[in-house]
């Protein structure tokens, strides 16, 4: 009988299929198409005799199972999910354990694990995030679901995760739920960290007016120090790549610039919103995504709209400076918004949502490791209650000091005509929080003026609104009007 099971042999399936069964859990395998479990048998059998044997069905899947049994999904979202439950369901008993480890839509994981609980078998959402090489090797693993079920999936994970200084990069996130949201926002995270990259790399192209192999040496200069992460090595390799295809030039040139997705991105932004909880940078990410695939129209554009004649001549050396240390300050910025939401949904779900634990998970195997969260994970271990990951001393005072550089470098694209939506959208969430007071005093006034929608006041408590013309008449009981937008916030 095996330890556990994984159907969905895919690319990721069939690695983490590998990891398990190289840390001897035998692991049996099933998938819609048999070629695809021969394919994962030999493998383990090349890799050195590993553990795995194949199924040929469901039923068959499930007879390979020592109890309670234990289930690994690694298939597409949605539907294909909810098809592959039921077809295994009618095969499984109470205190069985299903665990989804695709990027799925948390609400759907609380249908699942309700419908799941009548028959008396747990159900898991488990973020899983390191691509092809994580998922062989040691990913991160962000699990979520009742405890009992992930102390039946404990030893497992512990073992398989990604392992750092201080452990491996798995934990117990909560209840159902948690753990697809902390993965759905660590790649909001990670859209906004790629974007920030982005402009970096079109500054140091079109301003500073590097080459490929230039460009790859800064970004691993940078890598050796305070911006080390997997995104920035991988940067300094992407550029250094010649074209494997023509033998001339560098692969980077010949990519056309439209970015894909896949709803991670979008799903964090339309959270952020649900939870009230501003999410510029990651969200200029996203709009930035959006422009990237319109290419017909900026083609046409670009025939029609100008930018500036004349550019800032700045030192070159002074930009690449000031490019390090706000794209640093900017990085600060999107782990700051992604963490604010999952506080606020944890708050709201009730999920008690460790954020120090979450900075551990992302720490090692995962897409948006990097050394910043050394410090991430101290600012909030020693702080639970951070209201911002900004106002820790520590980084508070590397955003002070870093601030003046990031301005230039915001400055000097505006004046440039090169767009940075992530890096100025970090610096105005830096401006607008920093803030005791804010414009908004007018808006909500504005509010009152054309819809009644009340005001509070500096002097007095309770809210109210003003008769701002002749034409302006009572509005009522004026809690009754407010209390809509004061529940939402």
């Amino acid at each position: 009988s095996c330890d556990v099971g994984l159907w969905g042999l895919a690319v990721m399936g069939q690695n983490f299929a590998l990891n398990m069964a190289s840390h001897d859990f035998k692991v049996v395998v099933g998938n819609r198409s048999p070629s695809k479990v021969d394919l994962t048998v030999a493998r383990a059998k090349e890799e050195g005799e590993l553990p795995i044997v194949g199924s040929t069905g469901y039923e068959d899947f499930i007879s390979k199972l020592q109890t309670p049994r234990k289930i690994i999904l690694l298939v597409m979202a949605g539907k294909p999910v909810d098809d592959t439950i039921a077809a295994l369901a009618v095969h499984l008993e109470p205190g069985d354990l299903i665990v989804d480890g695709g990027n799925e839509w948390y609400p759907n994981s609380l249908r699942r694990a309700e419908e799941l609980e009548k028959r008396g078998i747990l159900f898991m959402g488990m973020g899983i995030s390191g691509g092809e090489e994580g998922a062989r090797n040691g990913p991160s693993l962000m699990p979520g679901g009742k405890r009992k079920a992930y102390d039946l999936m404990e030893p497992i994970l512990v073992k398989c995760a990604a392992q750092v200084s201080d452990g491996a990069c798995t934990g117990y996130l909560g209840p159902i739920g948690a753990g697809n949201y902390v993965k759905m926002v660590h790649n909001g995270i990670e859209y906004g960290d790629m974007q920030l990259i982005a402009e970096v790399y079109d500054c140091l192209k079109k301003i500073v007016g590097m080459n490929n192999v230039d460009m790859s040496r800064q970004f691993a200069r940078w890598n050796d120090g305070d911006l080390s992460s997997y995104l920035i090595e991988i940067t300094a390799k992407i550029l250094a790549k010649e074209d494997d295809v023509t033998g001339t030039g560098y692969v980077i040139d010949y990519i056309l610039d439209k970015t894909g997705m896949k709803g991670t991105g979008r799903w964090t932004v339309q959270e952020a919103a649900e939870q009230s909880v501003a999410a510029p940078t990651i969200t200029a990410s996203l709009d930035a995504r959006y422009i990237s695939g319109r290419k017909d129209e900026r083609v046409a554009a670009s025939q029609i709209l100008t930018g500036p004649k004349e550019v800032p001549s700045v030192s070159k050396p002074q930009i690449i400076e000031d490019l390090g240390k706000a794209l640093y300050c900017a990085k600060v910025c999107s782990y700051a918004q992604g963490l604010g939401i999952i506080k606020a949904a944890s708050d709201a779900n009730d999920w008690d949502v460790d954020l120090s634990q979450c900075a551990k998970m992302w720490k090692g195997g995962c897409i948006i490791r990097a050394k910043l969260l050394d410090k991430i994970q101290a600012a909030l271990a020693n702080d639970a209650g951070l209201m911002n990951l900004m106002v820790d001393p520590g980084f508070a005072a590397e955003l002070n000091a870093g601030q003046l550089a990031w301005r230039r470098i915001v400055t000097l694209c505006i004046a440039s005509g090169i767009a940075c939506p992530s890096m100025s959208a970090s610096l105005s969430y830096f401006d607008s929080y920093r803030r005791e007071e804010l414009p908004a005093n007018l808006t909500q006034a504005q509010r009152d003026f054309f819809g009644g929608h009340t005001y509070e006041r500096t002097d007095r408590e309770g809210p109210h609104h003003c008769a701002w013309t002749k034409t302006h008449k009572g509005i009522g009981n004026l809690n009754e009007r407010s209390a809509g937008e004061q529940s939402r916030l």
